[in-house]
């Protein structure tokens, strides 16, 4: 079995109600603080492609940095907005859910199912 992955948050909501599903349900993962342990920007090309979104699909568009930025109408490349991503953790959604060759943004928690299920897209 592939092992799991949740790149989190510790203080957000979600990332605390994903966390706790995955206790619960006794599956092994890892969990990683994307605040302390940054995603490198391979690794978050990787895991945008294995969620089958664009870097502008995982922006966090109310935050703070989002506005002070001035993103908003801004075309940016790919690689601008994984940049930014990368030095500005708050621009990513999370909980980010990765097993094998799949991710998914588990938001809302209940998403959680959809990795974690045996048959590999219910």
């Amino acid at each position: 079995m592939s092992k799991i992955t949740v790149y989190q948050k510790p203080t957000c909501t979600t990332c605390r109600q994903v966390y706790a599903a995955m206790k619960e349900s006794g599956v092994d993962f890892d969990a990683v603080d994307y605040y302390v342990n940054p995603i490198p920007k391979a690794k978050l090309k990787e895991l945008l492609r294995k969620m089958g979104i664009s870097a502008e699909g995982l922006l966090r568009k109310k935050e703070e940095i989002y506005k002070k930025l001035k993103l908003d109408g801004k075309k940016l490349s790919e690689d601008a907005l994984i940049d930014l991503m990368v030095k500005y953790p708050d621009l990513i959604q999370r909980p980010i859910v990765e097993k094998g060759g799949r991710a998914i943004l588990a938001r809302p928690a209940e998403r959680l199912k959809e990795i974690l299920s045996k048959t590999p897209y219910l």
